[in-house]
C-alpha cells in the first residue's frame, strides 16, 4: 500500500517559517521524483517544488523561489519542504506527491492527504 503522509502544517504570521514533512511508504521512494503541490479555495492546484529521486536536482515555482527549500532523505523515506518568509498568499493545503517523470505537468502517481498552512497578516 502506497502511503504519503504530510505533517507540520499550521498557522503562522506573515514573515514566519514552517517546515513540512512527508513520510513515504509502499514504493521505491528513491526512484520517484518527490513534489509538493498546493491548493487554495477558488484557485487551480499549483506546483510548488520538486526534487529528483537522488536529490541532486530541484525545481521551484517562481512564486516560492528563494523562500522555500525542498529536500529528501532516501534512507528514511522522508521529504521536507522548508518554508521561510511566508506570505498570506502561501495559505493553502499542501500535498506531497511522487512522480515517475521529471515533468512539472505530469500528473503525480501518488498523492498524500495534504496539510493545511495558514499565513496571517
Amino acid at each position: 500500500q502506497v502511503q504519503l503522509v504530510e505533517s507540520g502544517g499550521g498557522l503562522v504570521q506573515a514573515g514566519g517559517s514552517l517546515s513540512l514533512s512527508c513520510a513515504a511508504a509502499g514504493y521505491t521512494f528513491g526512484s520517484y521524483v518527490m513534489g509538493w503541490f498546493r491548493l487554495s479555495p477558488g484557485k487551480e492546484r499549483e506546483f510548488v517544488a520538486s526534487i529528483s529521486g537522488s536529490g541532486d536536482t530541484t525545481d521551484y515555482a517562481d512564486s516560492v523561489k528563494g523562500r522555500f527549500t525542498i529536500s529528501r532523505d532516501n534512507a528514511k523515506n522522508t521529504g521536507n519542504l522548508q518554508m521561510d518568509s511566508l506570505e498570506p498568499e502561501d495559505t493553502a493545503v499542501y500535498s506531497c506527491t511522487a512522480v515517475d517523470r521529471w515533468n512539472r505537468r505530469r500528473s503525480p502517481n501518488y498523492w498524500g492527504r495534504g496539510t493545511q498552512v495558514v499565513v496571517s497578516s
